[in-house]
């Protein structure tokens, strides 16, 4: 049996790629997914009801899809966002891989699809989306969290969807209390929450 998680580095499990049909930003349209990336067979739930809650994402600027998978946020932000810079990032070397073959696909150019460190550490967002892998256990969630919400522009708004069962509650309290960042639930639907969470106004 493999040990493989969808947040592994370097899955050894048989890639099997396979394409699926999904809807994203009002088009459908096919995509490759694989084995060893989160939710390979079809768009998981928790990001279905993140893309439908999410306004349209700013036009130009620097938007981040955190724990990119095979790409359905950040190719969502780069449909509908042409000119911003979309930047999809996971730890998973698959996920980056089909993400830039569904990007080509799609011919996107503003994609960049890269680990968490190759992304320039001065680059503030100017909007964030993510279905953040809470399997990955509370101490790494709330680590790769504080590395990444902080960048946040001052007027910008990070989308994130959590299921109810897996401490969406409790990951509110904590945005606010450790993050100091001003948070509501903008929707609850299926099971999840989705929290939109920026910084205060002075």
């Amino acid at each position: 049996m493999s040990s493989d998680h969808y947040f592994s580095a370097s899955p050894r499990s048989k890639s099997s790629t396979r394409t699926i049909r999904v809807r994203l930003a009002g088009r459908d349209i096919d995509l490759v997914t694989a084995g060893g990336v989160f939710s390979p067979e079809h768009l998981d739930q928790g990001t279905s009801v993140l893309l439908d809650t999410v306004p349209t994402p700013p036009p130009t600027g620097h938007l981040l899809d955190l724990g990119a998978g095979w790409g359905p946020i950040g190719l969502a932000l780069a449909l509908q966002a042409p000119d911003a810079t979309v930047w999809a990032v996971d730890v998973n070397e698959r996920a980056l891989e089909l993400v830039r073959a569904n990007a080509a696909r799609l011919g996107l150019s503003n994609v960049n699809a890269v680990e968490p460190g190759d992304v320039p550490a001065d680059i503030r967002f100017d909007t964030i989306w993510s279905n953040p892998p809470i399997r990955v256990g509370k101490q790494e969630l709330h680590a790769m969290l504080s590395q990444w919400l902080p960048r946040l522009a001052d007027d910008a708004t990070a989308w994130l969807v959590v299921a109810k069962h897996l401490g969406a509650e409790s990951l509110q309290r904590w945005l606010g209390d450790e993050l100091g960042l001003e948070v509501e639930r903008a929707e609850t639907s299926k099971g999840f929450r989705v929290l939109a969470a920026g910084r205060p106004i002075d």
